[in-house]
């Protein structure tokens, strides 16, 4: 039973995040900047996000000064994502920024080899190469669409995988003996200073707040930075890692799939076989090796 209640609490996090572009692009059509909608979204999940904290009188044990440096370090990550993804999306269609930033799986497993010195097996190297197919299908080359497309949005969304499998990998190695909740709180506090930072220029223009301006921050917020971790937290340490890794990649075909009906964006049956064969090298990688080992103990 405490199963089965994981495996919905994951399925329901990575749902949310699905739902991020139908914001993202719902901001950029009412006009507003890529600067005033990242503010803004980093301001309210920073609130958020240590409410929770304090509201639940979170740990704080563990911290020092050199911790709290390398978790908001590892934070920045977080707004450099947003701001690669949703910049993305600004030339592309959600679908196919979403598929790029999708990249962080075979990028993290490079980032692994090259810092963590673990070499991919043959299984991972086979899922990396159908991944790299199913996106060629799922950008939809073939039929010419993309080749009229701006290069600098593929150039985010390649950008926005690199910097979300380096928040992926580092999240795992910083600060990990610190309680959950504070350390996202710190997290998205880097985040919210980089962005600060970064769209300076904005900050003039967010006030006085306007209505469909705090709409749209407030649903990448909520769906982006607060709903998913929280399901994350609950459900995580009920499931084995590799089958939570592999119930998250469901974010795909939900946020491709809300993009056709929500934003109304045509996506042929050749983007979603790509999809599909993104969606299999990634259960194929999670779950060959395993199989291939147990056979060679059956023998």
């Amino acid at each position: 039973m405490r199963f089965n209640k994981g495996i919905v609490f994951i399925l329901i996090g990575a749902s949310f995040f699905g739902f991020t572009p139908i914001f993202a692009k719902l901001g950029f059509s009412y006009g507003y900047s890529l600067g005033q909608i990242n503010i803004v979204q980093m301001m309210i999940s920073a609130c958020i996000l240590w409410s929770i904290t304090l509201i639940k009188r979170s740990s704080f044990q563990g911290l020092t000064f050199k911790s709290i440096l390398q978790m908001m370090m590892t934070g920045c990550f977080i707004g450099l994502t947003s701001i690669f993804y949703y910049g993305s999306m600004q030339y592309l269609p959600a679908s196919v920024s979403i598929i790029l930033m999708f990249q962080f799986v075979w990028i993290g497993i490079l980032l692994e080899w090259v810092f963590s010195k673990v070499k991919p097996s043959p299984v991972t190297i086979l899922s990396i190469l159908f991944i790299l197919i199913g996106v060629f299908l799922a950008s939809n080359i073939l039929n010419g669409d993309v080749q009229n497309l701006p290069i600098r949005g593929f150039v985010f969304g390649i950008l926005s995988a690199m910097t979300y499998a380096g928040f992926i990998f580092f999240s795992g190695k910083v600060a990990v003996t610190v309680d959950a909740w504070t350390r996202s709180s710190f997290m998205v506090s880097g985040s919210l200073i980089l962005v600060l930072i970064l769209f300076m220029r904005d900050i003039p223009s967010i006030f006085p707040l306007e209505g469909d301006l705090l709409t749209t921050a407030l649903g990448v917020s909520l769906f982006g930075a607060v709903l998913p971790p929280l399901c994350f937290a609950i459900g995580a340490p009920l499931v084995p890692g590799g089958i939570a890794n592999i119930l998250t990649s469901i974010e795909l075909p939900i946020a491709i799939f809300s993009a056709s009906i929500i934003l109304s964006e045509t996506v042929t049956p050749l983007q979603w076989i790509g999809t599909a064969v993104i969606l299999a090298a990634i259960v194929w990688n999670e779950l060959g090796s395993n199989i291939l080992y147990k056979r060679r103990q059956h023998r």
